[in-house]
């Protein structure tokens, strides 16, 4: 299948779909944005006032892994997500690839085939998301399996990897929950070869719709609180302020997804 062709059919799938999707993922996920047994206010018995703020959101992952893929992947389908994974991996993704905030897995079976990417390593800094993912890879042949590493590691130290081992970096709905995002991507760029990719699938605020970044503003807490996500972060600034070369970049769901394709600036 031609780009041209794929890019059409998640472009059909992506706008055709919009309207139901946006009131969706505001209905279900966003507007909700509560988890069962959890409240509304960002203040804790252990005195964190800042859920937006506060550095400790890998334990809220730890929390939520068990039920992390069963809450969101309705809302993924609908909104055509898988299909955006699909398309940043399959047509950039090549050679030896590190993932960060890797989370459960959910790129899993998205990227090419091994005479295209020849080694995936899995980090994130979340124990129990990875365990997820490694029942899923369990679940894989062998062969398949093979290629895959998982590892626990901090996106923003990654002081396991020395400079340029990668050709492939990737990150999907990542630079929402760590700590200083600008700081991770500037270690991507260490890690990644001069002749490498950094791809990003990312959600932050609108620049198209401002009502709708004045809602994400609103619910910024609330939302940290019960899935360590800040949801309303400027993406085109931390990109810009990492220093990163931006090749492609789009936008979906009123302008709060991002599609990125960058390389590194050295």
């Amino acid at each position: 299948m031609s780009m041209a062709t794929y890019a059409r059919r998640v472009g059909l799938v992506a706008f055709s779909g919009t309207i139901y999707a946006g009131a969706v993922y505001l209905g279900i996920q966003l507007y909700g944005g509560e988890r069962k047994g959890l409240q509304n206010q960002a203040t804790t018995e252990d005195g964190v006032q800042s859920y937006v703020f506060d550095p400790r959101r890998t334990a809220t992952f730890q929390k939520i892994a068990h039920a992390y893929d069963d809450e969101i992947e309705k809302d993924e389908v609908v909104m055509g997500i898988n299909l955006l994974r699909r398309a940043l991996l399959y047509f950039h993704a090549k050679g030896t690839v590190l993932e960060v905030g890797a989370g459960t897995g959910r790129n899993l079976g998205y990227y090419p085939g091994k005479s295209t990417v020849s080694k995936i390593i899995l980090t994130d800094s979340s124990e129990k998301m990875l365990l997820r993912a490694k029942e899923k890879l369990s679940n894989m042949s062998s062969d398949e399996r093979g290629r895959y590493q998982v590892m626990e590691a901090d996106a923003a130290n990654l002081r396991s990897f020395p400079d340029n081992s990668f050709d492939t970096i990737v990150d999907t709905f990542g630079l929402c929950s760590f700590d200083d995002p600008v700081a991770v991507l500037k270690e991507l760029q260490r890690v990644c070869k001069p002749d490498g990719k950094i791809l990003l699938l990312e959600h932050g605020r609108s620049k198209s719709y401002i009502g709708l970044s004045g809602y994400l503003d609103k619910h910024a807490e609330r939302h940290a609180k019960n899935w360590g996500c800040v949801w309303n972060r400027d993406i085109d600034k931390i990109v810009e302020s990492s220093g990163l070369k931006t090749d492609t970049l789009d936008n979906w769901h009123f302008g709060t997804t991002y599609y990125i394709v960058c390389r590194p600036s050295k």
